[in-house]
Protein backbone atom coordinates (compact mmCIF):
# COMPACT_ATOMS: atom_id res chain seq x y z
CA UNK A 1 0.00 0.00 0.00
CA UNK A 2 1.30 3.13 -0.65
CA UNK A 3 1.07 6.80 1.22
CA UNK A 4 -1.60 8.81 0.13
CA UNK A 5 -0.51 12.23 -1.54
CA UNK A 6 -2.63 15.30 -0.53
CA UNK A 7 -4.50 16.66 -3.29
CA UNK A 8 -2.86 18.98 -5.51
CA UNK A 9 -5.35 22.16 -4.81
CA UNK A 10 -8.10 22.61 -2.40
CA UNK A 11 -11.11 24.81 -2.40
CA UNK A 12 -10.89 28.12 -0.14
CA UNK A 13 -12.90 27.90 2.91
CA UNK A 14 -15.30 30.42 3.65
CA UNK A 15 -13.30 32.80 6.46
CA UNK A 16 -15.89 35.89 6.49
CA UNK A 17 -17.75 36.13 9.53
CA UNK A 18 -14.56 34.69 11.37
CA UNK A 19 -12.16 35.83 14.41
CA UNK A 20 -9.03 35.70 13.58
CA UNK A 21 -7.61 33.07 15.23
CA UNK A 22 -10.29 31.31 13.76
CA UNK A 23 -9.51 32.68 9.83
CA UNK A 24 -5.74 30.70 10.63
CA UNK A 25 -6.78 27.81 12.27
CA UNK A 26 -9.49 27.56 9.58
CA UNK A 27 -7.13 28.23 6.48
CA UNK A 28 -4.94 26.02 8.11
CA UNK A 29 -6.67 23.19 8.28
CA UNK A 30 -6.96 23.31 4.90
CA UNK A 31 -3.65 23.45 3.63
CA UNK A 32 -3.68 27.88 3.20
CA UNK A 33 -2.07 30.25 4.87
CA UNK A 34 -3.41 33.54 5.73
CA UNK A 35 -1.76 37.27 5.42
CA UNK A 36 -3.86 40.34 6.31
CA UNK A 37 -2.75 43.46 3.90
CA UNK A 38 -4.74 45.69 6.60
CA UNK A 39 -2.79 44.31 9.64
CA UNK A 40 0.34 44.11 9.63
CA UNK A 41 0.33 42.71 13.74
CA UNK A 42 -1.94 40.32 12.09
CA UNK A 43 -0.37 37.02 13.67
CA UNK A 44 -1.09 38.80 17.20
CA UNK A 45 -4.66 39.54 16.09
CA UNK A 46 -7.21 37.07 17.90
CA UNK A 47 -10.90 38.84 18.35
CA UNK A 48 -11.04 40.89 15.33
CA UNK A 49 -13.68 39.96 13.06
CA UNK A 50 -12.82 38.87 8.87
CA UNK A 51 -15.37 41.36 6.59
CA UNK A 52 -13.63 40.06 3.05
CA UNK A 53 -11.33 37.48 1.41
CA UNK A 54 -9.78 36.69 -1.57
CA UNK A 55 -10.02 34.60 -3.19
CA UNK A 56 -13.43 33.66 -2.64
CA UNK A 57 -14.77 31.09 -1.04
CA UNK A 58 -15.34 27.48 -3.09
CA UNK A 59 -12.16 28.73 -5.36
CA UNK A 60 -10.06 26.14 -5.89
CA UNK A 61 -6.48 26.99 -5.38
CA UNK A 62 -2.58 24.88 -4.92
CA UNK A 63 -1.97 23.97 -1.61
CA UNK A 64 0.09 26.43 0.69
CA UNK A 65 -1.76 29.17 -1.24
CA UNK A 66 -2.10 32.66 0.70
CA UNK A 67 -5.69 33.67 1.65
CA UNK A 68 -6.17 37.24 1.97
CA UNK A 69 -8.18 38.49 4.63
CA UNK A 70 -9.55 42.20 5.80
CA UNK A 71 -11.13 43.47 9.18
CA UNK A 72 -11.87 46.95 8.13
CA UNK A 73 -14.02 48.12 5.04
CA UNK A 74 -11.75 49.84 2.29
CA UNK A 75 -12.59 53.58 1.49
CA UNK A 76 -16.04 54.43 0.53
CA UNK A 77 -17.46 51.17 1.71
CA UNK A 78 -19.00 49.99 5.15
CA UNK A 79 -20.59 46.98 6.19
CA UNK A 80 -23.98 49.25 7.88
CA UNK A 81 -26.60 49.40 4.77
CA UNK A 82 -29.41 52.05 4.59
CA UNK A 83 -29.26 53.89 7.73
CA UNK A 84 -32.78 54.59 8.39
CA UNK A 85 -34.89 56.67 8.43
CA UNK A 86 -35.59 57.78 4.69
CA UNK A 87 -37.43 59.90 2.87
CA UNK A 88 -40.07 60.78 1.93
CA UNK A 89 -42.20 59.49 5.14
CA UNK A 90 -45.18 57.78 4.13
CA UNK A 91 -48.21 59.16 3.46
CA UNK A 92 -51.15 59.85 5.94
CA UNK A 93 -53.54 57.47 6.44
CA UNK A 94 -53.41 53.20 6.29
CA UNK A 95 -52.66 52.34 9.73
CA UNK A 96 -52.49 55.40 11.24
CA UNK A 97 -56.24 56.25 10.42
CA UNK A 98 -57.20 53.05 11.73
CA UNK A 99 -55.38 53.35 15.15
CA UNK A 100 -57.81 55.78 16.58
CA UNK A 101 -57.52 56.47 20.79
CA UNK A 102 -59.16 54.64 23.09
CA UNK A 103 -62.78 55.91 24.52
CA UNK A 104 -62.06 57.41 28.25
CA UNK A 105 -63.36 54.72 30.50
CA UNK A 106 -67.07 55.11 31.14
CA UNK A 107 -68.63 55.34 34.62
CA UNK A 108 -70.61 51.61 35.85
CA UNK A 109 -73.48 52.53 37.59
CA UNK A 110 -74.71 48.67 39.76
CA UNK A 111 -77.21 49.08 41.43
CA UNK A 112 -79.17 46.47 43.55
CA UNK A 113 -83.03 45.35 44.18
Amino acid sequence: MTPRTPAPEVRVPRLVGLMAVDARESARAWGLSVDAPDRPDFRLAVVDYVVRQYPQPGTEVPRNSVVHVWFDFGEGESGGGVREPRGPAPPEGGLRREREEPAPPRAVVLSSP
